[in-house]
């Protein structure tokens, strides 16, 4: 027992060392994933649909 309140005393310990960003870095943050997401998925399917289109040009007669 007295090792599991260890574990919580200095894992508390530890979170109180996180620099936590604050409400409006995490909101620029987020929208910064959330467009690169976008993006890296219109360009993904940009290339999908240029290989499909390809493959089906080369592929039927």
């Amino acid at each position: 027992m007295q090792r599991i309140k260890r574990f919580f005393t200095e894992s508390w310990t530890e979170l109180r060392h996180v620099n936590w960003p604050t409400r409006q870095e995490a909101v620029r943050l987020t929208s910064v994933v959330i467009g690169m997401s976008l993006g890296l998925a219109v360009f993904l399917g940009l290339f999908d649909y240029l290989f499909t289109t390809l493959l089906k040009a080369a592929i039927t007669p």
